[in-house]
């Protein structure tokens, strides 16, 4: 009988543990940097808010809130806030309508206006801080209004203006979009006797975009563009001050 030894193999686990350098994060720049902080853009603002009482007078003060439709306003036609020295502009460019809501209070009540004309939500449907449906654009735009009227502020909302495409964010398709927004603001007002400012019906051509004429982009107005919303906005501010609400 051939009896074999067993035979003993040792079998040696060798783990190999890669621990590779954590990548190292590419600077940010400065500008950046701010941004990231800064959100909402409570600091562009800060300065000018305080020196408001010099710049304009305390009486029927009027502010105009939104992004860069409204700030672009006083560069491209200076001369009409030369002479309604009561306007002030708080428009900030690419702005969407929670960081305006953010920056509502140090932008529009503490400056204690008489009137609001609140403009925004282009931004919002441009997807420039991700995507916001239109229920959810109008109710940061009814919070605003709320805010404004609880602290005795008269309200002008604004239509959104027509765009048949962003050239930031081509494909998006906003004209049913901008339509239906539209339609809810104008409903609110109506509910809430408020003054609704539109804009829209005068400035779509055939395609609910922009009329060519009165914009370089379809998104911004150009001088022909803002005035021809100047008397709207001038008597829709009229209007508000007679407003019970």
């Amino acid at each position: 009988m051939n009896l074999r030894k067993p035979l003993k193999i040792t079998f040696i686990l060798v783990c190999v543990f890669n621990f590779a350098a954590p990548a190292q994060e590419k600077p940010v720049p400065a500008a950046q940097k701010i941004k990231e902080q800064d959100w909402a853009a409570l600091k562009f603002y800060q300065q000018a808010n305080q020196n408001a009482d010099l710049e304009h007078p305390k009486e029927n003060r009027v502010v105009l809130m939104g992004n860069s439709i409204t700030q672009l306003w006083q560069r491209v036609d200076s001369n009409f806030f030369k002479a309604h020295k009561n306007y002030i502009n708080r428009g900030i460019s690419g702005q969407t309508t929670p960081q305006m809501l953010l920056r509502f209070r140090q932008d529009v009540i503490n400056l204690k206006p008489r009137i609001l004309v609140l403009l925004g939500g282009t931004n919002d449907l441009a997807g420039n801080t991700g995507p916001a449906t239109v229920d959810e654009i109008f109710g940061n735009l009814v919070s605003m209004m709320e805010l404004a009227r609880t602290n005795g502020i008269k309200v002008v909302i604004c239509s959104v203006l027509p765009v048949y495409d962003y050239p930031w964010r081509k494909g998006l398709e906003p004209v049913e979009k901008i339509a239906r927004l539209n339609e809810l603001l104008q409903k609110y007002a109506k509910e809430q006797q408020l003054v609704y400012l539109d804009y829209y019906q005068v400035m779509k051509d055939e395609r609910k975009g922009m009329k060519a004429d009165l914009s370089g982009d379809g998104v911004h107005p150009n001088l022909k563009g803002y005035q021809l919303m100047e008397p709207l906005l001038v008597s829709a501010v009229a209007a508000a001050g007679k407003n019970k609400k």
